[in-house]
């Protein structure tokens, strides 16, 4: 298939989604556009058009991070920045998106240590190698202080404040391969990619709505976390929510039927129009679908 990664392997992705922006090359200051340039060209686009996805180029960037892992004295962080990138092209503009695997490891120690108790965090990642890992990103800090990933995951579910930036037209489901296609076999996949306009407007909208009629609902707190993410970027970027490896929990029936960025814009334009029942079954609609997909990890 042209215009796309094609990745074979047994591994499994995490299941883990994704919220990307995609910086337009005249976005980069001067050599660091040089440097993403000559890397689109010879790379090529992972995905080409608004249907494609990078599934397979993600799948790559997840071996690589596996490979690191494995690596035979413990490691919380790679120790070089990642050059590599996610490429799209869309009417005829080449648009990049950092892999920024290291800062994005910090990120993901952070949460760790949010999450496990102490004596399971000590046994999965030593004392000594967070200490060593605090101590780089405070040096490392000191001369990017404005640094912010291009990337944010999310493990296990899509958090519904994700859904805010899109509406149904930025939905793109690409039905699964089967294992007899010469292509094939290939998951299912789910995608919404939209432009920043849109994803600020739209964000701000919901956000407005939240703060007159629900100012302390989680989800306000939530709008104002990504639209400030979101302002850190090129206004031409493009922004994409990609459910990642949740598709091989979700399965393609369950896919083709999840319209849960429809039924948030939905359940927000019904309370705009002071229906608070109709936005309450809308947002639970979608809150008990992913509580379902929470409840497989407990079962893990």
């Amino acid at each position: 298939m042209p215009n796309v990664t094609a990745v074979r392997t047994s591994v499994l992705p995490p299941y883990a989604a994704h919220l990307r922006v995609y910086e337009p090359l005249a976005a980069y200051p001067g050599p660091e556009r040089a440097r993403w340039q000559a890397y689109a060209a010879a790379h090529g686009p992972d995905a080409e058009g608004p249907e494609r996805t990078v599934a397979g180029a993600a799948l790559e960037e997840q071996r690589a991070a596996l490979a690191e892992l494995l690596a035979r004295t413990p490691r919380a962080l790679p120790e070089r920045e990642s050059e590599r990138a996610f490429v799209r092209v869309l009417d005829g503009v080449t648009y990049v998106c950092p892999w920024t695997t290291r800062l994005r490891s910090w990120q993901a120690l952070e949460e760790l240590a949010g999450v496990l108790p102490a004596a399971l965090l000590d046994t999965v990642m030593p004392p000594a190698v967070r200490a060593a890992a605090e101590a780089d990103q405070a040096a490392w800090r000191k001369s990017h202080p404005d640094a912010r990933p291009w990337i944010l995951t999310s493990r296990w579910e899509v958090p519904v404040r994700w859904f805010l930036p899109f509406g149904k037209e930025d939905r793109h489901f690409v039905p699964p391969v089967p294992a007899g296609d010469a292509a094939g076999p290939e998951p299912a996949a789910l995608c919404y990619l939209t432009p920043m306009v849109q994803a600020r407007r739209r964000v701000a909208r919901g956000y407005r709505v939240l703060r007159e009629k629900l100012p302390r609902g989680p989800l306000v707190q939530g709008a104002e976390q990504v639209g400030r993410w979101l302002e850190e970027f090129h206004p031409r970027s493009l922004v994409e929510l990609d459910y990642g490896g949740l598709v091989h929990l979700l399965g393609p029936e369950r896919l083709s039927a999840d319209h849960s960025a429809e039924e948030i814009d939905a359940g927000l334009a019904a309370l705009r129009a002071g229906d608070a029942p109709e936005a309450v079954r809308m947002y639970e609609s979608v809150t008990a679908r992913w509580r379902k997909v929470l409840a497989l990890r407990q079962g893990s």
